[in-house]
C-alpha cells in the first residue's frame, strides 16, 4: 500500500460527523479481531491493548497478520469481525477529525518527487487542522540540511525520514511504523532509531512492525509476537516467551584429553561434551555453577579457556515461537 497526495486530500475533506468523542485509555483497544479474505483466514481472534504513550512491537514472520491488522488500525481494511477501537474511535467508520490524529509510516510510499523536502512537508503540513511546525519537523527526522533536495534524489534512508516527517506533521497522537527500516544499512536503522526516541521524548504512542529483533529490544517498551494470525506470546523483550527464566548456557573449553568426569560432582553431573574439548552445561542459576567450576580450576591449576556466558537471545526466543508457522 502507498500514501499518495490523495490520502491526504480526503483526510481534510469536509467531515459532518459530530466532534469525535474524548480519547479514552487505553489508545488502542483489539478484541477477538478476525479477518479473512475467501477461505483464507489472515487474523484468527486477536485482542490486545496499547497504552498511552507505549511504545508497542508488532512482531511475527510473514503472513503472520500483522500488516493486515495494522491496515485495519489505520482504517485502510475493514474487518470480517471482532472490536477494535482507536483514539476511542472505529476505525472503520472514523471521519477526518481523528484521522489527523494518527500519522501512518507504510512499508512504502511515493512521495511528490518534483518537490523539495521542505516544499512537501509544507504542501501536507496545509491538510491538517493543527500541524507541526515545518522547521520543527525537519530538525526532529534529521532533513535540515536536505531541506532544498527535491524528494526524487534522496537515498533510501533519507526516504524513509522523510516518511517519518510527512506522518508527523499533522502533530498525531498516534504513529503507526510499517517496518521503518526494511533494507537500511546498519548505520541508518541507528539513526532511524534516534528519530523514533526523538518520537518517545515527545510523548507520541507507536505501534512498531519490524522483522530485526535487535531493532524490537532496542525501541519497544513491549512486544506482541504473532504467528498463524494468533498472539503466540506477549511480555517485554526480558520476559518475552519465559526468556528471563530461561536456563543459561555456560560454555568453556577443557585441557586437552581432559574426561568431563574429573570436573566437579555439581559441574560434571550437568556438563555435556561438544565438538572437541568444548563442554555445555545449561543453568537456571549459573552464578553457582561458576563459583564452582572457578574455585575448582584455580585449585587444580587449569585453564579454563574460551568460558561463555549467555541467556536466550531475543532472537532465538523469537524463532522458538513462531517455529511451527514458518515450517
Amino acid at each position: 500500500m502507498t500514501m499518495r497526495l490523495a490520502d491526504a486530500a480526503n483526510a481534510m475533506q469536509r467531515d459532518d460527523r459530530p466532534n469525535a468523542r474524548p480519547t479514552a485509555e487505553p489508545v488502542i483497544r483489539v478484541d477477538d479481531l478476525h479477518m479473512s479474505y475467501g477461505p483464507f483466514e489472515a487474523v484468527r481472534g486477536i485482542g490486545f491493548e496499547v497504552r498511552r504513550g507505549e511504545i508497542l512491537a508488532f512482531l511475527g514472520p510473514n503472513g503472520a497478520g500483522k500488516t493486515t491488522t495494522l491496515e485495519i488500525l489505520e482504517g485502510y481494511r475493514t474487518r470480517t469481525s471482532g472490536s477494535v477501537s482507536v483514539l476511542g474511535e472505529d476505525p472503520g467508520t472514523a471521519g477526518t477529525e481523528w484521522r489527523s490524529r494518527i500519522g501512518v509510516v507504510l512499508q512504502e510510499s511515493e512521495p511528490e518527487s518534483e518537490l523539495t523536502v521542505r516544499e512537501c512537508l509544507s504542501l501536507y503540513a496545509g491538510y491538517y487542522p493543527n500541524p507541526r511546525d515545518v522547521n520543527e519537523t525537519l530538525d526532529l527526522v534529521g532533513l535540515r540540511e536536505k531541506r532544498d533536495v527535491r524528494c526524487g534524489r534522496l537515498s533510501g534512508g533519507l526516504r524513509r525520514r522523510l516518511d517519518v516527517g510527512l506522518a508527523l506533521i499533522g502533530d498525531p497522537v498516534l504513529v503507526f511504523l510499517d517496518e521503518p527500516t526494511t533494507g537500511f544499512d546498519p548505520s541508518a536503522r541507528r539513526n532511524a532509531w534516534e528519530v523514533v526516541a526523538n518520537l518517545r521524548s515527545l510523548g507520541k504512542t507507536i505501534l512498531l512492525t519490524t522483522h530485526y529483533m535487535d531493532e524490537a529490544e532496542h525501541l519497544a517498551d513491549r512486544i506482541i509476537v504473532v504467528a498463524g494470525g494468533r498472539i503466540v506470546a506477549e511480555g517485554t523483550a526480558a520476559t518475552l516467551g519465559g526468556r528471563d527464566t530461561a536456563s543459561t548456557v555456560i560454555r568453556f573449553t577443557l585441557p586437552e584429553n581432559f574426561p568431563v568426569t574429573e570436573l566437579p560432582p555439581e559441574v560434571g553431573a550437568m556438563a555435556m561434551r561438544l565438538a572437541g574439548n568444548r563442554v555445555e552445561i545449561r543453568a537456571s542459576e549459573p552464578l553457582a555453577f561458576l563459583g564452582i567450576l572457578s574455585a575448582w580450576a584455580a585449585g587444580e591449576h587449569l585453564h579454563v579457556g574460551d568460558l561463555e556466558v549467555s541467556r536466550p537471545s531475543l532472537e532465538d526466543i523469537y524463532l522458538e515461537l513462531t517455529r511451527d508457522s514458518t515450517a
